[in-house]
């Protein structure tokens, strides 16, 4: 119980505090968006609040738990292996049998929770590229010749079936979580490594966005209509723009303050999945500019810290895991934001620990729970220099 307690004071207060803000800062606004509708379609206007309360609970405990396990435990090869096998099989299994959400394939529904299996690759793939480059520059005898060919292939083929669900702003974080890996996972024992990485890095988003497009262009197009709502919202507001122009109004309605907690008028149906992908809007209307300001503050601490231990680790292994989960933090509240605010076409991706979902808490606080940890032995292994140092002044 000691040590447990020792532990739990080792943990960064600054991933710690602004990941628990912006999850209780999820709880609310998630009932808040949700109450009302909910009501109006005969439904338990507490329905979506209890849901998203036991995903914080348990994203909350399963962060805890990864931040005082073994890190090492995530480099088992075997658990490596068989992972890549059971993502490949469900990203498969979704495409032929998964439940269809807003226009992708991409849900196994258990029935109490449904799984995406877009949102754990994400996890795995920051475990598993930094796992693969750490290795060799941690055994620098080894042979190098399937150093970037092996990981390309394998994030290719789950791109790949992410995108043709299609996932296309899935695919994207992801693609971006393996490029930012791939480029600082580029050692020096070759001058060629780095123009390797980023050749297969745009070989790894480009096919994927090649076969986007082919979908797309044969299918009459749920994407390419949201990318005409993008350029042109208001001339199709009774169309694909409804989205954009009913999040314009939210916005503008709430001005600086907002106009109070459960007070928004768009989501009463006007704004579709007021509790997910568009939960931001509602927060500008009911509690405006000044909370929007704070919870991508709170967001913004979250990447800076992530970097910030990255960059001061001398073990690529922890500088792979925060490059990776700091990437997935940005690119997923830039693609949210962006899409919210016009300035990106809409992906239907989530605001970071704010929408409700339980894919996407567990595995978002699945990522904090790494980072987490390696602050701790950070602190450990400064803890022990200190110790060392004052015994040999002895």
């Amino acid at each position: 119980m000691r040590r447990l307690k020792e532990k739990m004071r080792q943990l960064d207060p600054w991933l710690l505090g602004p990941y628990l803000l912006l999850c209780a800062i999820g709880i609310v606004m998630v009932y808040s968006a949700s109450a009302a509708i909910r009501m109006q379609t005969g439904g338990s206007p507490t329905a979506y609040l209890l849901k998203q309360t036991i995903y914080v609970l348990l994203g909350v405990s399963g962060a805890l738990l990864i931040a005082n396990m073994n890190l090492n435990v995530f480099r088992d090869a075997r658990l490596l292996g068989y992972s890549a096998l059971a993502l490949l099989g469900s990203l498969i299994f979704v495409k032929g049998f998964g439940a269809v959400v807003n226009g992708a394939q991409g849900w196994i529904n258990l029935g109490i929770i449904s799984i995406q299996p877009a949102e754990v690759v994400k996890f795995y793939l920051v475990i598993y590229l930094a796992n693969h480059f750490a290795n060799y520059d941690e055994h620098p005898e080894a042979s190098h010749q399937h150093m970037y060919t092996r990981p390309a292939l394998l994030t290719g083929a789950l791109l790949f079936l992410i995108v043709i669900q299609p996932d296309t702003g899935g695919m994207a974080i992801n693609a971006a979580i393996a490029f930012v890996i791939f480029l600082a996972g580029a050692t020096a024992w070759k001058i060629g490594s780095l123009i390797l990485s980023s050749v297969l890095a745009v070989i790894m988003i480009g096919l994927p966005l090649a076969s986007n497009w082919i979908i797309d262009h044969w299918s009459g197009s749920y994407k390419a209509a949201r990318f005409v709502a993008y350029m042109n919202p208001f001339g199709t507001k009774n169309g694909a723009g409804a989205q954009l122009v009913n999040s314009y109004y939210a916005i503008s309605n709430g001005g600086l303050t907002g106009a109070g907690l459960g007070n928004s008028i768009q989501k009463m149906g006007y704004l579709p999945e007021p509790n997910t992908d568009f939960i931001l809007a509602v927060i500008a209307e009911e509690l405006g500019f000044v909370a929007v300001a704070l919870i991508l503050v709170l967001l913004a601490i979250l990447v800076c810290r992530i970097i910030i231990l990255g960059a001061r680790t001398n073990e690529m292994y922890e500088g792979l895991l925060c490059y990776g989960v700091a990437t997935f933090l940005a690119v997923e509240t830039a693609f949210n934001v962006g899409g919210v605010s016009g300035l990106l076409p809409i992906t239907g991706v989530t605001l970071p620990f704010i929408s409700y979902g339980g894919s996407s808490m567990l595995v978002l606080s699945a990522s904090i729970g790494l980072i987490l940890n390696v602050s701790r032995r950070q602190k450990e292994r400064a803890a022990l220099a200190k110790l060392e140092g004052e015994m040999a002044h002895v």
